[in-house]
Parts: structure tokens; sequence; C-alpha cells
């Protein structure tokens, strides 16, 4: 009988998670876009493409991952590249070198940079309106519709480096164009990070287009012997139909040489649009049942199914990971915004943020084999800036992980290694891996760790603290944005590091280790705060200003050092720092700012709230295709930023504050729906996943729990705090369920183990 349940339990669970299928949450349209950063967006975390029109012509904006200017940031490495240099320079007040040495190469000089592809264009002057444009996001296909009968369909491959296009009742000529971005020519533009260089300012010699046939191919040498090629071919299927690929592939010098493009598309036509569509939609059916939600606010739910369609767009194991644009690069004739680098002073970290919880561990491995490739190159900096053996990263880097400087308090700070490690802890949390553990997750942990305790010291109170310390783009980058006592932010991070240091040690059974890193720990200060429990900057600076950054709050997000659960002591400063946050106000946020906050404020209990916040984000902050343009485009005063930068951190930011509503694991338990506001009665959600990889599946119907499902992977102990009074157990296999004390109850899984837990409603 117990069978019999499971079974029927499992049928209705695998139909709720199809049931996303069934809620249109597809981007939709009656006319294509104008802008390219309005336009429908396809990928594959390699190869990416945006559908828009520009003047009379279809276009497809074509890019690839890792398309790169890799030139060494011109002056940066000279003999004043140096932490000590510039501890040097902070101590006698002579802080205009600094700038002019390590911060304005970046904004004077146009590479190193990620660089676009090129596009497609296809005539359509004489197809009448287009009638509608769809985007349908469970299986990342566009189709678009012209008055005269004409239908576009097309994808980029989840997995092969190809996209597709097929027209159908096409009656006129037709003759694709493939449009190279302009290297050359004059340069009106330089000197503009945000908004970007004119393309010129790179200086490479024209490309060459050629035809064969049915066969366009476009050669382009960038930057030391780097290279790409773009190829579009395509065939007549009928009188009526032409269906055609394209590709682009990549060599660099001493390199594993890549397929060519051409190849690539040759060898697609062989294989056929029909074969290719299969498999493509094979795996974003496998992506769309890793997890589902199901919520009252449809605009929420949109936008949450949006950022995972990006997200499963975007990034990719085999790919380099999410930058600040991905494979969407702006097609504008100019280098994307901040050079569409990876900025890790919050960018890369943020939008890494929704992998865990949503169960898309896999892609959320592409930041970490990333991360891994680049280990030497990191080491190098470590020792060359720093003067140091561990691990320390760039705040601002290339693809190769090569630092490009910026402002100094982000680019080059010592705890940038110390963000990043928190996404090796959760990777491990949240899977459990053993031997991710062992060979990547604690190495990771450990170097960072004895960096950090390489550079700091002891100070006359007996805290360690470092030399000087910051908070990112606090006071810009001015000598007042250095402080001489630890800021909130690095001793967050620096905290952090010891504290899953010794976690990790000691679950590895090394007990010297872990003590060692236990004994630094205990060696760092309390954080700074008011005496009203706000918490500060630093302990010279409160927070007094409006800003989009919140690293002072690190401590409550994402780090969790400071937990509600802790008790009244830890709510107070949390709930006391949220609100001065708020009065001080959004002036100078960015969206991506809504997205943090809403996640601080779903860990503070606080739904209503959270879901305000979020609703202010996909309402201001985005453009019509969900793209987070950084500035508020309603003009509503939810910032007095008002442009519109591209960059995908807010978007992933807000699915990750979404979820943090709906289940929350980092405090040692699981909590059901902890910060969702009183009118949502109705919701439920599938294979969400808690940390001790554990997959939690949920229904509320009437504003009470009906019923938890709980699937272990690898089995152990987890505690759940019961939401509802009475309950009982509507399947429990291999699970030994324990004492129940403070409204947490013990269970005890083995491997594959499923519980049920229906409310007794008494």
């Amino acid at each position: 009988m117990k069978k019999i349940i499971l079974i029927i339990a499992c049928i209705l669970f695998y139909n709720s998670v199809s049931a996303q299928n069934e809620v249109n949450h597809d981007l939709q349209f009656d006319t294509l876009a104008r802008r390219w950063d309005e336009a429908v967006p396809l990928g594959n975390g390699m190869l990416g493409a945006l559908i828009w029109q520009r003047a009379d012509h279809l276009r497809f904006s074509l890019d690839r991952a890792d398309l790169w200017d890799q030139r060494p940031m011109k002056g940066l490495h000279r003999k004043e590249f140096s932490y000590q240099w510039v501890i040097n320079q902070v101590n006698k007040k002579d802080y205009v070198p600094v700038q002019k040495y390590l911060d304005e190469p970046y904004d004077h000089e146009p590479a190193p940079s990620k660089i676009p592809g090129g596009a497609l264009e296809f005539d359509t002057q004489d197809w009448g309106k287009v009638k509608s444009v769809n985007l349908h996001l469970p299986n990342a296909l566009c189709t678009v519709k012209w008055a005269n009968g004409i239908v576009l369909k097309t994808f980029v491959h989840a997995t092969a480096p190809v996209g597709w296009f097929r027209f159908e009742n096409i009656k006129t000529g037709f003759e694709p164009k493939l449009i190279a971005p302009k290297y050359q020519g004059e340069v009106k533009i330089s000197g503009d990070p945000v908004g970007g260089d004119d393309l010129s300012r790179l200086g490479y010699p024209a490309g060459t287009i050629s035809q064969q046939g049915n066969s366009i191919t476009y050669k382009q040498k960038g930057w030391g012997g780097f290279t790409y090629q773009i190829n579009v071919s395509w065939h007549k299927v009928n009188a009526s139909t032409i269906e055609g690929v394209w590709s682009i592939s990549s060599q660099y010098p001493a390199k594993k040489i890549n397929p060519t493009a051409t190849g690539v598309a040759a060898n697609a036509l062989k294989r056929g649009l029909q074969a290719d569509f299969d498999s493509h939609e094979n795996w974003w059916d496998n992506f769309w049942g890793k997890s589902a939600i199901h919520i009252p606010d449809a605009l929420l739910e949109k936008q949450w199914y949006l950022e995972q369609y990006k997200f499963g767009s975007a990034s990719r194991q085999g790919a380099p990971p999410i930058s600040l644009q991905a494979v969407w690069t702006a097609d504008n004739g100019r280098l994307p915004p901040w050079k569409g680098d990876f900025h890790h002073d919050l960018n890369t970290q943020l939008s890494y943020w929704p992998s865990y919880s949503a169960n898309h561990l896999d892609e959320g491995m592409a930041y970490l084999n990333h991360l891994d490739a680049n280990k030497a190159n990191y080491e190098r900096y470590t020792k060359m800036y720093f003067g140091k053996s561990g691990l320390a990263v760039p705040g601002v880097t290339t693809m190769n992980g090569t630092e490009m400087g910026g402002w100094v308090q982000y680019s080059l700070s010592p705890t940038v290694s110390s963000w990043l490690g928190q996404h090796y802890y959760l990777q491990w949390r949240y899977s459990m891996d053993k031997n991710f553990l062992r060979n990547r997750a604690y190495p990771w942990i450990k170097a960072t760790a004895t960096f950090i305790e390489s550079l700091t010291s002891l100070d006359s109170k007996g805290h360690r603290k470092l030399p000087i310390s910051s908070s990112p783009e606090i006071n810009d980058n001015d000598i007042t944005a250095w402080f001489h006592q630890n800021t909130n932010y690095d001793l967050a991070l620096m905290k952090f590091t010891f504290k899953a240091a010794a976690e990790l040690a000691t679950e590895l059974d090394q007990k010297t280790e872990a003590a060692h890193w236990q004994k630094i720990y205990d060696e760092f200060d309390d954080f700074a705060m008011t005496p009203a429990n706000e918490l500060m900057f630093a302990p010279s600076m409160a927070y007094n200003q409006s800003h989009r950054h919140f690293s002072n709050m690190l401590c409550i997000y994402p780090l969790g050092l400071l937990k509600w659960e802790d008790g009244e002591k830890a709510q107070s400063v949390i709930k006391n720092s949220i609100h001065l946050l708020d009065s001080v106000g959004p002036a100078y946020w960015c969206g991506y700012s809504y997205s943090w906050l809403a996640n601080m404020k779903a860990r503070a209990k606080d739904g209503q709230g959270a879901a305000k916040d979020l609703t202010i984000f996909a309402k201001a902050f985005c453009s019509i295709n969900s793209f987070h343009l950084n500035g508020d485009q309603t003009k509503s005063g939810y910032s007095k930023f008002q442009y519109r930068p591209f960059t995908l951190e807010g978007n992933f930011a807000f699915a990750s504050g979404l979820q943090e509503m709906l289940l929350q694991s980092y405090a040692g338990f699981i909590e059901i729906t902890p910060a969702v506001p009183a009118a949502w009665k109705n919701l439920s959600f599938e294979n969400l996943r808690a940390e001790g990889a554990f997959l939690v599946s949920i229904k509320k119907e009437g504003g009470q729990i009906d019923e938890v499902k709980i699937v272990s992977e690898k089995g152990g102990k987890t505690k759940l705090k019961l939401p509802f009074k009475t309950w009982f157990a509507q399947s429990q296999k291999d699970v030994e369920i324990g004492a129940i004390k403070d409204g947490l109850i013990d269970l005890d899984f083995q491997p594959g183990a499923v519980l049920i837990l229906k409310n007794g409603y008494e």
C-alpha cells in the first residue's frame, strides 16, 4: 500500500512540475523590437542571439562568449602595481598617483574587452507588418509572423554551437546578409566605459566576407593572433520553405583548435533541423523539470520563469560563466557596458545566487570551473600585487582571469576570493558531493584563508585587521574610501572564510587545520554598529548615504553570519539596518539593489517587503524583454539613475529573492514559506533544493500548508520547521522521524529516501 501511495504521489508531483508549460510565461509582442536591448534573447551559454528589427531588416545579433580582446591593460603593470605601494600612498595622503596608474587605464583604454560577433540581416520590407512575436520558454523557440503569411522559427541549440532558422511561406528571393562589426573607421566615442567606446578603437584589420552558393563566411583577425569565424548556410526544403543554420568559432594561439564555423554549420545541415530541435527540446524539458513555482502574483511568477530561462541560456559547463552581459553583447557599434567583463565585486556573485535552491547545480558549476581553470593566473597576481602566497582574485578580470584595473578598492580588493569562496561552499552544502568538497571547495577556501592570514595582523587590542580596508564603491575612488580599521564588508568576508575553512576541515577530519582556522576566526572583532544596532560601513563611518552596493550588510545576505534565527539581538540588528537603508532611500540604487534587498527582507521574514521590492525591480528596472537595465526606466523616483546599461546580475538576484521567500535552509533547518505575503493563500513549488541535498516540494491551500515532500539525494540528517500544528506521514520510505523540539522535527534519511507529510487540520 505504501508503494502505491508513493507512486501516486510521484505521478502528481511530476504532473505539477510540468504544469509550468500550462501557464503562459512566454515573451509575446505584436511587433519586433527596434533596439538590441529589447530584443528576443536566445542562447546556450556559449552562443547567443538577439532577434529584433533594424530599419527594414530582420536582424540576428550574433555572439559567442569567448570572443575577447585580451591584450594587457596598457599602463597598468608598472612598478607601482603593488598593494604595499597603495598603502604607502594612502598613509602619506598622496592618492592622485593611485588613481592615475591603477584606475584611469580602465577608463581610457578600449581593451581588454568582450567583443561582439556580428549580425545576420534579412530584408523584410516587402513582407508587411509583423503580426506577432513569441518566445516560447518551454522549448526556447522564437516564432515571428508577418502580415503576408511568412513565419520565422528560430532557436539556438541547447548544447550544440549552432543557431537554426526556418522561414515558411516565403515566395520572394532569399539572400541573408552577414554584417561585420565596425572594427575600423573614425573614432567618435572613447573613454566611456559605461556607454562603451567605438569598436573602431580596437583597430582590427578589416575582416573578409565570402560566399559560395548558399554559404557565407566572415573571418576576422583580432588582437594577438586571436581570430574568429561566422558562417551562415541554408537550403530550400520546398518551394516555400527555407532552413538555415549559423555558427561562430574562435581560435586562440597555443590553445586547442576549435572546429570551424563553416564545418559546424555544414554538419548541422546534414543532421537536419528536426533532429537538432528534438535534442534541443529534450535539454530544455530536463532543465524545466528541475524545479517549478506557482504563486498568486502573475508578475513575479512570470519574471522568475524569465530569469530561469536566461540562466539556462547564459550558463553552461564547457563555456565561460555569466559575465556582465553573457552571450548578449551590445550590438550598437560600441563596446559593451563596462567592457562586458567579469566584475567580481558583486556582479558575478549575484548572477549565481539562484542556481542552488532552484536546483540548477550543473549550470552553476560553469562558474566554479572557470575559477579553477584560472587558478594559476590568480596565484601569479597574488604574488605580483600582494607579494603573498595563497589565493587572491582580481575584482575585475578578463576571460582568463587577468586583472584589468579600475577603482582599486574593488578591482584589486584583497577579499574577492573570499566572496567567490562562498560559491564553493554553497555548491558543497547543496550537493553534499564529498569529492567536490575534498578536491575543490576546501582547497579554494584553504588557499584564500592562507592568503588572508598572511596579509592581516593583530592590532593593539589583539584583533586581526587588514593594513587598509574598503567597502566597494563607497566614497567612490577617493582616498576617503580607505579605512584603517576593517570595514564591515571586508570583515564579513574574512570571518566567513575562516568559519567555512574550520567547518570544511572538520568535515574532512583535518582536526589540526580546523583548530587553526577557528583560532584565526576568533581573532576578528565584532561588526561595527551604531548604538541603535545599525550596521555601519566601518567603525568610523555610519550608513549615511544612499548607495547601490549594500556592502555593509554582507553579513546578513548572502553570507548569513547574522541570522534572524540567532535571537533578539540579531533580529534587532537586521531589522534596524534594513529600516535605515530604506529610510535613507533609493536615490542612488540600481535595479540589482532592489533584488538584493528582497533577499535580505526574506531573511528577515518580511514577505510583504520582499515582494514589494521584487515588484519594483520587475516594473521599473527591466526592459520589455526582461533585461535588467540598471536605471529606473519609469522615472518614478525609484532611483536617480535613469540610464539603461544592460547587466544581468539584477535579474538573477531577483530569482534568488523569490526563492528565499519560498524556502530557506541556511540556518541548520528547512523552513517552508518563511517570507511570503499574507495574501498569498494558495501556492506551491516543486523540487526547490535545500542545503544537505534535499529536494523540497509543497502545496499551500487556503492559507495553510497542505503537504510537504522531501527527497534526500545523499541521505543524512536535517531538521524541518513544522509548518502545521498536526500532521501525519502519508509516505515514509527509509526515513526516521525523531523528536520535536521548539517546533523543529529531527529527520534522518537514507540515500534516495522520500518523506511526504500531510496537514492534519486539527
